[in-house]
Formats: structure tokens, C-alpha cells, sequence
């Protein structure tokens, strides 16, 4: 800037004028940002708006009248928007600049604004703007704007540095800091802006002395003390903070954030009842302000008075009804409380989202609105499972109705018609709560737009959609997290195993590859990919699951006793697929193994013994002879005895006990006590036709077929067979009772 060089006498009536009316200015200036410093932001507001209406020129109005409305923003972050807050600060600031274009200040800000909404490039440009009326320091003296305006601009440039979270880029904040600092070593608000950035940036120490020299600068402001106290109780230690608090007390003890901060200590020590204390003075010396109600309320909800929090809403809406914002507090209140209340903290957020604007809803609304829907329908994968279990109930019912005679079916039909009724009317509540669960995920999708990457709340989505049972949503939720970065073999088999339950079985084989490539030795991949593929085939039979669930019997054979389950699960399906096909042998050697695979494990056996039963009850149904099927029905009689045996008071046990005696019965009542049957071959197997069986010391005679069968009957006290035929040795054979089937061998 060029340097204003002016006549002895015309300077002096400058500079007298400029005294006067600068003095005035400044003093009403710092009244109105002593309210912001003891966050009374709508009386500082008001007295900004009265500055500007008498001096609209004064460009520096504007700038603090921003710095008001952005700090209200970071005081309240719940009750307020940061894209609201954030364009009424542009306005106030390019009002600034329209009011003197040369004003650094109000490009500062604008800088801030861009940096709080990740606009990187307009921030730079409007640090670099502000800079350029700055011109290089040389000669404090006579330095153009002065010095205490230069350094307060390089030291707010430094602030602008500092992001709407808190984090602070120190490389570019503190050149600008240390040369605020070197052109004015005597300014408050230039320390505690450098004790803030250290603050952030966890420097403690550097932090607290830089806090130091602004209350040694200014020995009556609370501010520093209140700020030295606060990085005591960041660190835990809240013995230290108290006196720094009670310091600032002493110096106005009518400084309402230092009872703020009490409280908010007391709170983090669990000592609710002095928290309340605290901000109950903070609330009664803001005198009735609303933003301090509201900063009142919000301190109860952190401390868990969530009755008491809803309670001062409905006040401030007694009050002021315009603060339709505060229905978020109230919704979220109503749904974190001890008893919640998930019908009116809908109501809360439904009049929240119809009052306000769009902008003015923030990504929490979003996430509350949808665990407030979640939660209303917490009873939804109950409901499902419940309905599934009616339905196929009712189709069972429904068959028993068509097989029944009239009679019968005059007796079934109410019983049926309630069922049906009870279907319909879960039905409806299904659909009902599905448009409440969708509308919920869509809420969580609208508050990821505000950060699509957001760990937590990707997570948060995922879990929810597998509870509600969008299992596909959570799979490809999941894997966007895995996208990001948490790719571990957990975070895979979570994915998988999402799509395995909601069926979408080659998306589930190609994630459990995925694992298994990462780890070849991982047995749970194993086991899901055994699964999956036995949920692809149509029955055991197919065996299209046989040597994927053969490869876990070798991988869980090295530790049995670690992995006697997954052994059980693999011993079980290969049980049956050989079962399903008829090689008796090959299943009975899996059942086998499941019997033995752990002496003191009762459950194992039990599983075992039936599926032997199991195995003897297939042979038994193929069996076409009546004779033929005793053996079978006493091995399965014997499996069942052995698990009663195991477990005296299994039920299913002793009904198929009886369901088998009762077999036992029916068969042996078709059978012919005296039939003998049995079939007669040479020593080479082949068979042996018109051989004579003859009853020894009786005419009862009978020849066998060409296939060397034959039957016939003999007399009760037959004792023994004489088997005889052209060519071989005859051969003398016991009768033994009961009869059974007999193979006799003739020797040439």
C-alpha cells in the first residue's frame, strides 16, 4: 500500500477525529465480542446488527458479526447446520468486503468458510487475497494497516488453518502465529489463538504457556484460564483443572463458560449431579438465552438426563417455537433414554425433517431417524422366522384338508381358517414394517452423502441390514469397507457369509476362494465352502458338496478335538449322501466315526447311533422280503436302544422305538413261522438246480429252481435238512428257530 502523507495540521485533526470515533467503536466492538467470548451469541448478534445499522461502512463489523455466527455453529453442533451456519458467515463477510474492499479481515474469513467445506482452492485464494494487503513488514512504525491490525489479520490467518474438526495444519498456521507474535508480543487474542493451535495439535505444554502470556497481557480476562483448565481435563486429570476453572471464576464470576466447562468436566467424571449444578449456573447467568438453554439441554443429553433434556425442549418451545430444530434433541432424548420411546422420537425427527430446511438437517438426523425406524421394528426378524414357521404349517394343513373325508374336513376347517387368518394378518405387519425398515436405509444412505468413506457408519449400516435380514445389502456394504481398507480374512468371510444365508451361493464360493487364497489353511473357509456348495445341489444325493466336505475332515483331522464340530457337520453329510445312495457300508463308517470321534462328548454319539438307525431304516425299505427286513429293524431297534441308553429321556428315541416295535409286529405276523427258504450253490457260487432239501426222517420234500432257489414248509419238530444233488457229496444241515434264509454250499 502506497503510504498517506499528511500536513501537521490536517494529521492532527485526523487524528482526533479518528480517536474519538474509534473509540467509540472499539469500545462497543469489544462489548459486542466480550458476548460472543461468553457465548451470549444472540445478544452479540443484536448489538452487531445495531453497529452495522449506525456504521454500515465499518467493514470489521462484518467480520466479527461472522466470527459470531460461525462459533454459535461450533458451541452447538447438534442444534446447528455447519452449511447454514457456514453461508450466513459468507454472507456477513462478502458484505464486509462489499463495504470496504481492502478490509484483509473478511477474506480471512471466507477462507475459513471454504476450509470448514473442504474447498481447499477457494481457500487458498482467499488467504492469498488477504495477503495481498499485507505488504512485507519492515518498519513497525509506520507500517500500512498497523501493527496491531497486521498481526491480529496474520494471526486470524493462522486460525484459518484450523478445520471444522479440530485438526490444525501447524506447517502453514505457525510461521503465520510467530509472526503475528514478532510485530505484537503484547496481544491477547494473538496467544490464545497460538495456545489453541497447540492445543489441538495435543502440545500441552506449549499450549498452556502460550495461555499464559494472554492472561499476563490481559490479567482480568477469564478466558485463558478457563481455556488452561480445559487441557487438564483433556488429559484426565481434573484435579489439575479445577483450580484453573476456579481462577477464572474469581477473576468474573459471572464468566458463564467457565461453569460451562465445570460442567462438562464434572460430566466426564461421572458426577452428573455436579454437571447439572454447573450448567444450571451457566444457563441462570446467560439470564433465559436461548442458545445457552440450548446449550444447557445438550448437556443434559451428554449426561445421560435425557427426560430432563426433553423437558427443557418443551420449554424453549414454550418460548420461542421458531427453535423447531431443538425436536432433534428431543427425538434423539426419547430414543437413548432408559425406557425408550421409539414412537415419539419418530415423532420428534418427523417434525424436525417437515419444519426445517433440508440444509439445516444434519448427517446425525439422517443416522437417528433410521435407528429410531430399526428400533420401532425390532421384533421384524422374529416376525419373519415366525411367519416362515405359519406358512409352512398352513401348507401342511392344507394337504391334511384335501386327504380328509367330509366328516374330517367339517372338523379341520376352523382350525385352518384361524391359521390362514393368522398368516394374513402377519402378513400385514411385515409390509408394514418393511416400509419403515427401506425408508431406514434410505435415511442412512442420505447421511452417507456427507461422507461416503465413513467407516463407522458403513459399518453400522452393514450390521443393520444382516439383522434385518437384507443380506445382500450387507454383503456389498461390507465389501465397501474392504474397499477401504479393512480387508482382513474376518472382513471377507463376514461378506461371504452374508450372501451364503441370503442365498446367493456363487457370490458366497467366490468370496470364501478369496480367503482361501489368503490363507490356505483357514478351516471356516473350508466348512462355508462345503456348505455352499451342499446348499447348490438338490439333495445329498448328488454329492456335489462330497469332496469339499471331505477336504475338512483332512484339514480338521489334524486337531479333532479343536474341531469336533466342523468334523460332526462333515461326517453327517457324507452320511447321508452315502445313505441317499444306497452304500450302506461307506455311511455306516461316517457314523461310526462320529460315535467314536469323542468318548464324553454325548452328543456326538447320539447323532451317531442315529444316523446308523437311519442307515438300517433305508436298507430295511429296500428290502423286499419280509424275512429279510427283521435284521435291519433289529439293528435300527439296537441304535435307538443305545441312545436311550446315553440318554434315558430322549423322545425321539423312544417314539421311533415305538414305531419300530409296532414294524416288528406287522411283520412277523405276515411271516410263516414254518417256511423255510434259502437257495443252495456249488463251491464256485454258481447255483445248483433240482437239488433235493429234504426234512431228515419226514416225506416233506421240495427241489430247488433253476436258480437254486427254493421254499417250502416244514413240520415244527423238524430238526435238520438233508441237501443232496446228481454230481456232489450230500450234506446234512441243523433246522435252527426262529427260521431264517439259508445259503447251502454242495462239494463236488
Amino acid at each position: 500500500m502506497k503510504r498517506l502523507i499528511l500536513s501537521p495540521v490536517v494529521l492532527l485533526v485526523a487524528i482526533m477525529g479518528t480517536v474519538t470515533s474509534n473509540n467509540i467503536s472499539a469500545q462497543d466492538l469489544d462489548a459486542a465480542t466480550s458476548l460472543t467470548r461468553s457465548e451470549q451469541y444472540d445478544k452479540s448478534a443484536e448489538m452487531f446488527k445495531q453497529l452495522i445499522q449506525k456504521e454500515p461502512g465499518n467493514s470489521r463489523y462484518f467480520f466479527f458479526y461472522g466470527e459470531n455466527t460461525l462459533q454459535e455453529y461450533f458451541a452447538d453442533t447438534i442444534s446447528n447446520s455447519l452449511v447454514v451456519a457456514t453461508k450466513e458467515a459468507k454472507d456477513l463477510y462478502n458484505k464486509g468486503i462489499s463495504a470496504n474492499p481492502n478490509e484483509p479481515l473478511n477474506y480471512v474469513g471466507l477462507a475459513k468458510v471454504a476450509f470448514y467445506l473442504d474447498d481447499n482452492k477457494t481457500a487458498d485464494e482467499m488467504r492469498a487475497k488477504a495477503k495481498s494487503f499485507l505488504l512485507p513488514y519492515k518498519n513497525i512504525k509506520r507500517i500500512v494497516p498497523p501493527a496491531k491490525d497486521y498481526a491480529f489479520t496474520l494471526a486470524k490467518l493462522a486460525e484459518s488453518y484450523i478445520t471444522a474438526d479440530n485438526k490444525v495444519d501447524t506447517g502453514l498456521a505457525l510461521p503465520l502465529i510467530r509472526e503475528a507474535i514478532n510485530i505484537d508480543s503484547k496481544s491477547r487474542d494473538i496467544y490464545l489463538i497460538a495456545g489453541d493451535i497447540f492445543n489441538i495439535k495435543n502440545d500441552g505444554s506449549n499450549a498452556i504457556k502460550y495461555y499464559n502470556l494472554a492472561q499476563e497481557y490481559d490479567p482480568k480476562s477469564p478466558t485463558a484460564n478457563m481455556k488452561i483448565g480445559s487441557i487438564y481435563v483433556k488429559a484426565r486429570n481434573l484435579t489439575a483443572a479445577i483450580p484453573f476453572f476456579e481462577l477464572a471464576i474469581a477473576l468474573n464470576s459471572n464468566y458463564a463458560p467457565a461453569y460451562r466447562e465445570l460442567g462438562a468436566m464434572y460430566t466426564l467424571a461421572g458426577r452428573n449431579d455436579k454437571a447439572k449444578e454447573n450448567f444450571k449456573k451457566y444457563l441462570d447467568l446467560t439470564q433465559g438465552n436461548i442458545p445457552a438453554k440450548i446449550i444447557y439441554v445438550k448437556a443434559l443429553f451428554y449426561t445421560g438426563e435425557y427426560d430432563e433434556a426433553i423437558k427443557n425442549v418443551e420449554e424453549i418451545f414454550a418460548v420461542d417455537k421458531s427453535k423447531t430444530y431443538m425436536n432433534r434433541i428431543a427425538g434423539y432424548s426419547c430414543y437413548e433414554k432408559k425406557d425408550p420411546d421409539y414412537n415419539k422420537a419418530l415423532s420428534y425427527m418427523e417434525t424436525l425433517f417437515k419444519t426445517v430446511s433440508p440444509d439445516r438437517i444434519i448427517k446425525k438426523d439422517y443416522i437417528y431417524m433410521a435407528k429410531i425406524l430399526l428400533k420401532k421394528n425390532l421384533n421384524y426378524p422374529n416376525l419373519v422366522r415366525d411367519n416362515d414357521r405359519l406358512k409352512a404349517q398352513l401348507e401342511k394343513d392344507k394337504k391334511t384338508f384335501t386327504a380328509a373325508n367330509a366328516a374330517d374336513k367339517a372338523k379341520l376347517k376352523p382350525n385352518l381358517d384361524t391359521l390362514a387368518n393368522r398368516v394374513a394378518r402377519v402378513d400385514r405387519q411385515i409390509a408394514r414394517a418393511d416400509l419403515d425398515i427401506n425408508r431406514a436405509f434410505g435415511e442412512y444412505a442420505k447421511a452417507l452423502t456427507f461422507d461416503p468413506e465413513d467407516k463407522a457408519l458403513l459399518s453400522e449400516i452393514a450390521n443393520s441390514c444382516y439383522n434385518y435380514r437384507r443380506y445382500e445389502d450387507a454383503a456389498k456394504t461390507w465389501s465397501k469397507l474392504i474397499a477401504l481398507g479393512k480387508n482382513d480374512i474376518t472382513d471377507y468371510m463376514q461378506v461371504g457369509r452374508a450372501y451364503y444365508v441370503g442365498e446367493k451361493y456363487k457370490s458366497a464360493d467366490s468370496i470364501f476362494s478369496i480367503v482361501l487364497k489368503m490363507s490356505p489353511d483357514y478351516l471356516p473357509a473350508y466348512v462355508y465352502v462345503a456348505r455352499t456348495y451342499s446348499k447348490m445341489e438338490a439333495d445329498t444325493k448328488t454329492g456335489l458338496a462330497k469332496s469339499k466336505f471331505e477336504t475338512v475332515i483332512e484339514k480338521a483331522g489334524l486337531d479333532s478335538a479343536k474341531y469336533g464340530r466342523e468334523l460332526m457337520e462333515a461326517y453327517g453329510y457324507l452320511g447321508d449322501h452315502f445313505t441317499q445312495n444306497e452304500n450302506f457300508t461307506r455311511a455306516k463308517y461316517y457314523y461310526n466315526r462320529m460315535i467314536s470321534l469323542d468318548p464324553n462328548n454325548k452328543e456326538f454319539k447320539i447323532q451317531g447311533y442315529n444316523g446308523l438307525a437311519n442307515v438300517d431304516l433305508k436298507a430295511l425299505g429296500n428290502e423286499k422280503t419280509l424275512e429279510g427286513r427283521l435284521p435291519y429293524l433289529a439293528k435300527a431297534q439296537e441304535s435307538y436302544d443305545k441312545i436311550l441308553g446315553i440318554d434315558p429321556n430322549n423322545e425321539s428315541a423312544k417314539k421311533m422305538l415305538n414305531y419300530l416295535q409296532t414294524i416288528d409286529k406287522q411283520i412277523k405276523a405276515g411271516i410263516n413261522p414254518n417256511e423255510l427258504k434259502g437257495i443252495v450253490k456249488d463251491a464256485a457260487g454258481q447255483p445248483v438246480p433240482n437239488a433235493s432239501i429234504r426234512v431228515k426222517d419226514t416225506a416233506a420234500e421240495t427241489y430247488t429252481n433253476a436258480k437254486g432257489e427254493f421254499k417250502f414248509e416244514i413240520p415244527m419238530a423238524s430238526e435238520a435238512l438233508l441237501i443232496s444233488a446228481t454230481g456232489f457229496k450230500p450234506k446234512e444241515i441243523p433246522v435252527q428257530r426262529p427260521l431264517h434264509p439259508i445259503n447251502v454250499v454242495l462239494e463236488k
